[in-house]
């Protein structure tokens, strides 16, 4: 997949004169399917464009330092064919973009998935396969070209990929478990120096007693 990522002060897409959506501040992405995309892809590119960081923190002044979702900001999400494009002398060629047959579901389930990790009311789409006006007002201006990694196209990178988290998984577990463990030992340990051994608490009793016959007397 490819993408052309925006910060924008805001941005539309129209249709025979209709706005079919608009955002404020936030990112405009224009996104390119190509035939050999994988979900592999789709996530890596959702992740990215939900989580990069393209404003300023105002509050400490680190530059480069807040995403469009820490900042509550929107996003505006195009598919665009002609970034799969390769140049044939001067004439463009579009057969690496994948069929719409089957790219329009891929663009769909994109969008689901970048709401999924953001806020769905907060990721906009426009009209697949449609004739449209994209009106962009950049911020900065700041645009990010951004391609996924070819490994993500090994059909066995995803499957090496779950087999590291289930192991991170398992790992955070052992050690959330030996953490429990050891704090549950403390508290045993703890308990157990507060409670005077039986034979000391015999002792105490006895002199108590002996000091009561003597007051007594």
């Amino acid at each position: 997949m490819k993408a052309i990522i925006q910060r924008v002060m805001q941005a539309s897409v129209t249709v025979d004169g209709e706005v079919i959506n608009s955002i404020g501040k936030g990112l405009c992405v224009l996104v390119g399917i190509t035939r050999k995309d994988k979900a592999g892809e789709m996530d890596y590119l959702a992740k990215k464009i939900v989580n990069i960081r393209l404003w300023d923190d105002e509050v400490n002044g680190k530059k480069w330092d807040k995403s469009v979702k820490d900042l509550g900001y929107e996003i505006l999400c195009i598919s665009q064919f002609t970034l799969a494009l390769e140049m044939k002398g001067n004439k463009p060629d579009f057969h690496d973009a994948m069929n719409p047959e089957y790219s329009e579901p891929f663009y769909n389930d994109f969008l689901d998935l970048m709401r999924s990790m953001y806020k769905p009311e907060k990721v906009k789409g426009g009209v697949f396969g449609g004739y449209m006006q994209i009106h962009i007002q950049n911020d900065g201006p700041i645009t990010i070209p951004l391609d996924t990694p070819s490994s993500l196209q090994d059909p066995n990178f995803l499957l090496k990929q779950e087999r590291k988290q289930e192991a991170a998984r398992k790992r955070d577990q052992r050690s959330k478990n030996n953490s429990e463990s050891k704090n549950s030992d403390k508290k045993s340990s703890t308990v157990t120096s507060q409670e005077p051994p039986s034979e000391i608490q015999e002792t105490s009793d006895s002199l108590k007693n002996v000091s009561l016959s003597q007051e007594e007397t």
